[in-house]
């Protein structure tokens, strides 16, 4: 006789074997029990967690006879009358599977439904099973939409997905929905140890701690890892092989990993991270381990009386007391982001080295200790005096004294020496300091600093930066936008010619919207902006041989400013003024009063447009 599978052999053949899945199996029975029973069923869930097998105890149920052939729908099947065995052996012709990743197109739904309007010919109910029913097409789904939502009385549906996102909602209000929740591993190692002793096979706790841990809440995943660690180990389930079938990383990696890291000890961490590499062991199941160790010790932090049953329980209460809490936190957060980084980096090893690296970046005083003795041994920097050796490692910087006004800092500060005169305050990129602008603060000339072999290490040196005022705003333009002036007159005719015949574009085009022509003479006009960003050399080289080609043959002068008339704020004031116009039309409309008075209609803001 050929082998079967265990996760065939021992797949469940009633509700009463069902594991991990109690919240459907109660409401299930319940129904069956009191003849509730719904025309359709949805079963959502991730792969292996028994969607198929609730469908055909499901089947079984609605269709025993009975051992003797007496028998009605039950929450309890037989499994041994002739409707148990054949859908135990997938042969009774009224319980029916689809499997919608290769049968998903409208002609196969259709050949199926058209199997609906005959009666069943040996059980008491026609099941349909739809299983990944998500992967049908929308035209399936369509035609299907009518039969799902009045079938004959004889006639089930059960549909199953890991995907519930992208089954239609018309698909879902027409069926009760049951949600198959993962497994935990410990419901998963139980029923592993049935299984096994079932079998006669002798296995070590930890090798099965690591089998339910890699089903990820998938019981069909445990036994067929399962089975491949019997194949693997000759009959025997040892943890040594199954961590090395699995690729699992040893706690005692992780272990010492940890260590190092609440040490500070950063030699440690690279010299266990190549040790790694070294043996082919997975960067991500590093990663994953800790996450699961520091998960632990954060528990063993937050409740220490709390009771486990893990045999390292030890070395993680002592971990725990060695690493403080909010580290414990950050490595458990880095652990899970950093597995993601693993797949971005040319080396995965280099990338585990790097995330566990971060820790130290972050633990106070671990870089800052590290970094000592390479200091004291790099040549060029003058070494601390004997006086200063009792000085903090790092002094506190004082606090840079605020800015006194002008008139302030003029009475308060004594007169400059010849040797530090006050500068001149900057001049505006091509023109002079517009009228009005006025510098905020005045400082004196700081003296050089020393050379570099003179300062000592780590010293910070201070450099002025320049501060440009923001622009005074003129109450007028703030009112109706711009102040019309004679030379904007002009300007405004002018910008808008050249727009016209697109002979400014870009950072050209927004340098002659955005400005104001201040002064013109025969050869020469200065233009004001009010953002520096704006005066670009190459922006006024083309505005300029614009405004030559034109018949303006003048040079460009630019200043930084307020901006009062400008042809961009022009342009904003009409554009107003015609929205205005149209929405004062709207408003003022017979048929609109009309229509707001005898049935309360509103005019939606922002739907009137200016022709």
């Amino acid at each position: 006789m050929s082998y079967v599978v265990l996760a065939r052999k021992y797949r469940p053949k009633n509700f009463g074997e069902m594991v991990g899945q109690e919240h459907v199996v109660q409401a299930l029975a319940n129904a069956l029990t009191q003849q509730r029973l719904h025309h359709a069923y949805l079963f959502t869930g991730t792969r292996g967690v028994g969607k198929t097998t609730v469908s055909r105890i499901l089947a079984k149920s609605l269709n025993c006879q009975g051992p003797d052939g007496q028998g009605g729908i039950t929450a309890t099947p037989c499994g041994v009358c002739q409707a148990c065995t054949e859908i135990d052996g997938g042969r009774f012709v009224d319980y029916t599977e689809l499997d919608a990743a290769s049968n998903r197109g409208v002609d196969e739904v259709q050949a199926l439904l058209e199997q609906a309007v005959d009666k069943p010919v040996q059980g008491r109910c026609k099941v349909f099973m739809i299983d990944e029913v998500h992967m049908l097409t929308g035209h399936a789904f369509n035609a299907m939409l009518k039969t799902l939502e009045e079938p004959p009385e004889y006639l089930k549906f059960v549909l199953a997905t890991t995907d519930p996102q992208k089954v239609p909602v018309t698909v879902l209000s027409r069926c009760l929905q049951f949600n198959l929740r993962p497994m935990a591993p410990e419901t998963v190692q139980q029923h592993l140890v049935h299984v096994l002793q079932a079998e006669g096979i002798a296995a070590d706790v930890q090798a099965l701690r690591l089998l339910a841990r890699a089903a990820r809440g998938s019981m069909r995943d445990a036994l067929s890892l399962t089975d491949q660690a019997i194949a693997y180990g000759g009959g025997q389930l040892q943890e040594a092989g199954v961590r090395q079938m699995l690729g699992s990383v040893d706690r005692s990696h992780v272990f010492r990993l940890i260590g190092a890291l609440a040490a500070g000890d950063g030699r440690s961490v690279v010299e266990i991270s190549e040790g790694l590499r070294v043996q082919g062991l997975s960067a991500g199941g590093a990663l994953e381990e800790m996450a699961a160790v520091l998960q632990r010790m954060a528990v063993a932090q937050a409740v220490p009386a709390a009771a486990t049953d893990d045999p390292d329980a030890a070395e993680i209460a002592r971990l725990a007391e060695a690493l403080p809490a909010d580290e414990t936190q950050l490595l458990y957060t880095m652990c899970l982001h950093g597995r993601a980084e693993l797949g971005l980096a040319p080396d995965e090893y280099a990338a585990l080295t790097m995330v566990l690296l971060r820790l130290l970046a972050f633990k106070p005083g671990a870089m800052a200790a590290a970094a000592a003795p390479a200091e004291k041994k790099t040549p060029g920097l003058a070494q601390p005096s004997s006086d200063r050796a009792a000085a903090p490692a790092s002094p506190a910087i004082p606090a840079p004294a605020r800015p006194q006004p002008v008139a302030a800092a003029a009475q308060a500060a004594p007169a400059p020496a010849a040797s530090s005169p006050i500068p001149a305050p900057p001049r505006s990129v091509g023109g002079p300091l517009p009228p009005g602008r006025v510098l905020p603060v005045v400082e004196q000339r700081r003296p050089e600093p020393p050379p570099a072999r003179d300062r000592q290490a780590q010293e910070v040196v201070g450099v002025p930066v320049r501060v440009q005022p923001e622009p005074a705003r003129d109450p007028a333009v703030a009112a109706t936008g711009f102040v019309r002036t004679e030379e904007g007159d002009f300007w405004h005719a002018t910008v808008q010619q050249l727009v016209a015949a697109e002979a400014v574009t870009a950072l050209a085009r927004e340098l002659a919207l955005q400005s104001q022509l201040v002064a013109r003479d025969t050869g020469h006009w200065l233009l004001r902006v009010e953002r520096e960003s704006l005066n670009q050399g190459a922006s006024r080289e083309r505005l300029q041989g614009a405004l030559r080609a034109a018949g303006h043959a003048v040079d460009l002068g630019i200043e930084i400013g307020p901006v009062a008339d400008s042809p961009a704020r022009r342009n904003a004031a009409a554009a107003a003024e015609r929205q205005k116009a149209a929405e004062a039309v709207i408003h003022n409309d017979p048929f609109v009063q009309q229509m707001v008075r005898d049935f309360g209609a509103k005019i939606v803001p922002g739907s009137i447009k200016p022709v």
